[in-house]
């Protein structure tokens, strides 16, 4: 599919007004076609958005969505099926006149309903995001010329030069920039370069390697509007980012554990993508300015690696993370990832991996924890970690985004807390006072 179609805007963008203006112009042409039938046709939509509404609340009940519904989302359907319903009505009467209006309305409706539902949850931006694939441009990796210096007074040190651009690159690191992915089929990665990181003799710049939710791919654009809209307010300095697959395709979870059946997901994030950044990217070499994030399911395994990998992870970033790794499918995940076994998986939680490790082993190291305040759940597991950490001897944070569920909305928020909090441990802001 051409690459253009695949990355437009679908969130903040026209295509939602344009398909429900169209949907709202279509039902009231069919309507009004033959008023005699205006009632039953009323009645007819009504019902088919009541019966879609019924159904939705039936599905959230039994955890078919994995959590509660945005209230936005259930609306959205409802009204669409409505007007769908109303369009079929006008493709089963003449004349072929309205029978091509009602077409339209059903395919208007459709599509509206759609966008909304997608709008409402807020997190995949374009059509791209929604396949699982990568459609950015290849990246183009900067010379390996930074500027020395203390990491530590970045902030007090950077100048931003004329010329240097006002806002951060995405791109894919595919063909001979993709990272090897050894024992495991990642989808590419993408890569943020902040705008410090584009000019001649840049300054090494932290590393942040993050990872979306399931359903998911490698979408870097939620990540890359919160850097860039810090790093404009901070001369341009941000953090390089790498946006990771951990799933292989939308509908998997590899649980963040290699295993035989998904492949070696954690050497993949934890070892071959460290060794590619180190040698292709301008970043700080001293780990503590590292962070491992991500959303959802990603936040589960970045607070995993967070936990395993203190020597090579600094910080952690958690973003409505799962409590563990397949929290969602406990016997499946323990059937297919850790082969039936069972002492195996309660090990590998985060919060069994913190307490299994030395005291003083998390000193110095820096955890975000957000959640929404309506995710009943998410939530809980995040307080749950939160304490963990906190008593395993992590620095904590914690931020609820008030009046948000597990959504783009809590997502954009908690991205938008989080970066300010990282940059002074980062180098890229003076320490809290």
């Amino acid at each position: 599919m051409n690459r253009f179609i695949l990355s437009l805007e679908l969130i903040d963008s026209p295509f939602l007004l344009l398909s429900v203006g169209v949907a709202v112009v279509g039902m009231v042409a069919v309507l009004l076609w033959r008023r005699r039938r205006i009632v039953l046709t009323l009645v007819i939509g009504v019902g088919a958005g009541a019966v879609m509404f019924v159904v939705a609340k039936i599905l959230e009940a039994m955890d078919t969505f994995q959590g509660p519904l945005p209230g936005a989302a259930i609306w959205w359907g409802a009204g669409a099926v409505a007007v769908a319903a109303i369009g079929i009505v006008g493709i089963c009467r003449r004349p072929w006149a309205r029978r091509a209006v009602g077409a339209v309305t059903v395919i208007a409706a459709l599509l509206a309903g759609a966008l909304g539902v997608n709008a409402a949850y807020g997190v995949t931006h374009n059509l791209a995001a929604i396949l699982g694939v990568q459609a950015l441009d290849p990246a183009s990796l900067p010379q390996q010329d930074a500027a020395a210096g203390d990491p530590a007074t970045l902030y007090q040190r950077w100048e931003p030069p004329a010329g240097m651009p006002a806002q951060g690159t995405v791109s894919a690191l595919t063909g001979s920039a993709k990272i090897p992915t050894g024992q495991y089929a990642a989808r590419d990665a993408s890569l943020y370069l902040p705008p410090a990181a584009q000019v001649a003799n840049p300054p090494a710049l932290p590393l942040l390697v993050f990872m979306m939710g399931q359903p998911g791919s490698p979408d870097p654009t939620s990540l890359a509007k919160a850097l860039d809209a810090y790093a404009a307010q901070n001369k341009g300095l941000a953090p390089i980012a790498i946006v990771v697959d951990q799933l292989t395709a939308p509908d998997l979870d590899p649980a963040c554990a290699d295993s035989t059946r998904y492949g070696a997901v954690s050497t993949y994030i934890n070892e071959l993508v460290p060794q590619w950044a180190e040698k292709n990217l301008n970043i700080i070499a001293d780990h503590s300015y590292w962070t491992i994030g991500g959303f959802s399911n990603g936040g589960s395994c970045a607070a995993t690696y967070a936990a395993k990998y203190p020597a090579t992870w600094g910080q952690l970033l958690d973003v409505m993370g799962n409590e563990f790794p397949g929290s969602e499918h406990v016997a499946q995940t323990v059937a297919d990832v850790f082969g039936g076994n069972a002492t195996a998986f309660q090990a590998a939680k985060p919060s069994a991996l913190m307490a299994a490790a030395p005291a003083g082993t998390y000193a110095g190291h820096l955890a975000i924890f957000t959640w929404g305040s309506e995710d009943t759940t998410y939530g809980p597991g995040q307080k749950a970690n939160a304490a963990a950490a906190e008593a395993a001897g992590f620095t904590v944070l914690t931020y609820v985004v008030e009046g948000a569920g597990h959504t783009g909305e809590a997502l954009d928020a908690s991205l938008a807390y989080a970066i300010p909090q990282l940059a002074p441990v980062l180098g890229l802001a003076a320490p809290a006072s």
